[in-house]
């Protein structure tokens, strides 16, 4: 058989490209004549820039960007020709908040990002959303461009309390004639029900008596900008970064398509018999934007079945099948949780090996 093998980074213990090798490993284990095609993914979240750079290669450098709470750190900018990659998480990641003071964390450090990528003469920037642990709607992302206001844009959600005006001038003029992409792993608002504070602050650390609070803050922000742009599929991603680059110009993008259009996933699910993929924790959230769906979704179209492989499985048969996975094998109840997380690529490759006796031929 030929397998294909394109999980995303298991958040917090593998890297995609880890998850990837340790689950042909164990692939491999019990069904060592089938060819195992390592294809790692991403969706914009944690691990684009590498996945990305592993298959295009490119010019990779590091700058020293200002972290979500004020503290230098390292983020990469990924040139191929004439495109700059970029990935959000590694500026303001949740690994960098430890979710902790979300209310006051910045994007400052993504503008930081963008702002090199234009001096570098780029013509095209694709900056990868997902895995943040700020809420500020990506108005220090602006203040690094450029952008000013009557209250500070650099100092998180919290520090958006009183603004009324907001001039975005220099930060347009900056990156006037750049074709901006914004690759989201989610579809959410800028605000609202379904907006960023109300769906994702609590796994960033907010406190749920203050999501009203921050989220009405995150209005008056977007009413000082005087764009429409907040209702729109892609603002809330990576705590409303989507909506600056949006008033920015960009287009949002579905990360995972962009990924999958790059690594040219369509034509491997096509020359497979079976697609696996995988992430940390497959759940609600899996069903728009994730890699598992993206995934999924191509290997439907190459009438091809698709097997999860997870840390955790939180999804129903009925929710599998309705995404177009056929099976998910989650490593917590399969192993235990404590090897799980003790050995993640143990675990992960003596799942896989688990899931061949099951599916391989």
């Amino acid at each position: 058989m030929r397998i294909l093998v394109a999980p995303d980074a298991f958040a917090g213990t593998l890297s995609a490209p880890q998850a990837a090798e340790a689950i042909a490993t164990g692939w491999r284990e019990h069904a060592p004549a089938d060819d195992v095609i390592p294809v790692p993914m991403s969706d914009g979240g944690p691990g684009f820039v590498d996945v990305l750079h592993g298959v295009l290669g490119g010019e990779r450098r590091t700058i020293t960007v200002r972290g979500p709470h004020g503290r230098p750190t390292p983020a990469d900018i990924l040139r191929v020709g004439d495109t700059a990659y970029l990935e959000s998480a590694q500026a303001c990641g949740v690994h960098l908040t430890g979710r902790s003071g979300a209310e006051h964390a910045s994007t400052y450090g993504v503008g930081e990002l963008v702002r090199a990528a234009v001096e570098s003469g780029a013509g095209r920037i694709i900056v990868g959303l997902g895995g943040s642990g700020t809420n500020d709607g990506g108005a220090g992302l602006l203040a690094a461009l450029g952008a000013e206001a009557d209250v500070p844009l650099d100092a998180g959600c919290g520090g958006l309390d009183g603004i009324s005006r907001m001039d975005l001038a220099r930060a347009s003029a900056l990156v006037a004639g750049i074709e901006l992409v914004a690759a989201s792993d989610v579809d959410n608002p800028l605000t609202g029900l379904f907006g960023t504070t109300k769906v994702f602050g609590p796994q960033k650390g907010l406190a749920e008596d203050e999501l009203p609070r921050l989220d009405a803050l995150l209005g008056a922000y977007a009413a000082a900008a005087g764009r429409r742009t907040a209702t729109e599929a892609g603002a809330g991603a990576a705590g409303g970064l989507g909506y600056a680059l949006l008033l920015l110009g960009a287009e949002c993008r579905p990360g995972v398509d962009l990924v999958a259009g790059v690594l040219g996933l369509a034509g491997h699910a096509a020359r497979c018999d079976l697609v696996l993929t995988g992430e940390g924790s497959f759940d609600f959230s899996s069903r728009a934007g994730k890699v598992p769906a993206g995934v999924a979704a191509l290997a439907g179209q190459a009438i091809r079945p698709c097997v999860v492989l997870a840390g955790q499985v939180h999804v129903g048969s009925r929710e599998m099948r309705t995404l177009g996975v056929e099976a998910a094998y989650s490593l917590v109840d399969l192993v235990g949780e404590e090897r799980a997380f003790a050995d993640p690529e143990g675990a992960l490759a003596a799942v896989a090996e688990r899931v061949a006796r099951s599916w391989s031929r």
